[in-house]
């Protein structure tokens, strides 16, 4: 499977996310608190460019009448219909059945081989992910061939 380089690391800062084409697929990599996701941007609900969405925190569950607010800078807000996927799993807040495409990522070691550290599989995925690495400083995607 082939790497095709994004950004180097150090661009990527913690509530960001760099946009890239690879071919045809269009894809979304976000830092989530040091983590780094990449997803296809493909909202499951109605093929909204999903990663062009807001990164927000939401509400959190709460008494009623009080209004809890947390989460802020994990939550992917589509920018069509509003529906919040959680950047870490890719699944919708409120129906977990309901994914973002979402692809394990892969930290490798700078000068040596790649040193596999999935985020998360999940089978049936709605919202596509897939593999990053980061060597010697950069952000890879892997795509399969």
């Amino acid at each position: 499977m082939p790497l095709h380089p994004v950004c180097p690391a150090a661009e990527l800062n913690p509530g960001g996310r760099k946009l890239v084409t690879i071919g045809r697929i269009e894809i979304g990599v976000f830092n989530v608190a040091g983590g780094f996701h990449a997803y296809r941007n493909i909202c499951p609900h109605a093929g909204a460019p999903v990663c062009l969405g807001r990164i927000t925190g939401t509400s959190l569950p709460s008494p009623v009448y009080e209004y809890a607010y947390g989460r802020e800078g994990c939550i992917l807000r589509c920018p069509w219909h509003g529906w919040e996927f959680d950047l870490e799993t890719g699944e919708h807040l409120v129906d977990p059945e309901v994914r973002l495409k979402k692809f394990p990522i892969e930290v490798g070691k700078a000068g040596g081989g790649a040193e596999g550290v999935p985020c998360t599989s999940h089978e049936n995925e709605a919202l596509e992910k897939f593999p990053v690495e980061i060597q010697d400083g950069v952000i890879y995607v892997r795509l399969s061939s």
